[in-house]
């Protein structure tokens, strides 16, 4: 009870006193995210920088790549060695064919038994042979995988639309999981409030309610609840609700105060 409490003035969102008066809230980003790597390393380059836009996938950063890159190099080289593969089927074609005439040559008493059988042996080693290299083949091409995923680790990508916050290390650092940037989604955005308990059971999810922003932005926006706590602070009367207002041109600025009248 007394951590809703503290929220409240945290938030500085005045505890409502009376059921259909304008209740104070406050505009936040829909989520804050801090990007890190995944994998400690030094980090060669950041490409953004506070109050930058970004995109979902966008490039923000990457660490120091040389040896992967050579190890990629490496492997898409072992990857592309087709040699093994067409020796191997040039020999297994020249033993189908040994075998094909020394059978002819049985069936005409031409030679022995041993010698048909030596060839058949040879044949099916050369098939063997053909298989062992295509699997090193497709071995090779997993690795080539690997060092392609292991290289693509070391570039961090933004996971949402949103802004940059603020940017944490830079150049040359260690990221040692550290996170790099900080990003909010500001679309949708959403608005915390604080409603009086004589307000339980008539603000429901899914419901529309106007709010209004402070100054100097101003006006009246559509909002659409989208959680209402089950949980009620008997210390100041009051239960939480979440709301979402879209924002796809970033028009209305995360941290604003606003105001907002529940219907009775």
């Amino acid at each position: 009870m007394m951590a809703t409490a503290l929220a409240v003035e945290v938030l500085g969102l005045s505890i409502p006193q009376a059921q259909g008066a304008d209740l104070d809230c406050l505009i936040e980003p829909f989520r804050i995210v801090n990007v890190a790597s995944p994998v400690d390393g030094l980090l060669d380059r950041v490409e953004v920088e506070r109050g930058d836009l970004v995109k979902n996938g966008q490039v923000l950063a990457g660490l120091e790549s040389s040896v992967q890159r050579a190890m990629l190099a490496i492997a898409k080289a072992r990857a592309g060695m087709d040699t093994p593969i067409q020796t191997g089927q040039v020999r297994l074609d020249y033993a189908v064919r040994k075998v094909a005439s020394n059978e002819k040559l049985l069936a005409e008493h031409g030679i022995s038994e041993r010698e048909v059988d030596d060839s058949r042996a040879q044949r099916d080693l050369s098939q063997i042979a053909l298989v062992e290299a295509e699997d090193n083949q497709r071995l090779a091409e997993l690795e080539m995988k690997r060092a392609e995923a292991e290289l693509d680790i070391r570039t961090i990508r933004s996971p949402i639309d949103g802004v940059v916050m603020e940017r944490l290390l830079s150049p040359m650092e260690q990221t040692k999981q550290t996170p790099i940037v900080k990003l909010a989604q500001l679309d949708p955005l959403r608005v915390e409030v604080f409603a009086p308990i004589a307000l339980l059971g008539k603000v429901t999810v899914g419901m529309t309610v106007p709010v209004r922003p402070e100054a100097p932005v101003g006006g009246t926006l559509s909002a659409r609840v989208t959680v209402v706590d089950r949980v009620v602070d008997a210390a100041s009367g009051t239960f939480g609700v979440r709301l979402q207002i879209p924002n796809p041109d970033y028009r209305l600025p995360a941290g604003l105060k606003c105001k907002i009248r529940f219907p009775d």
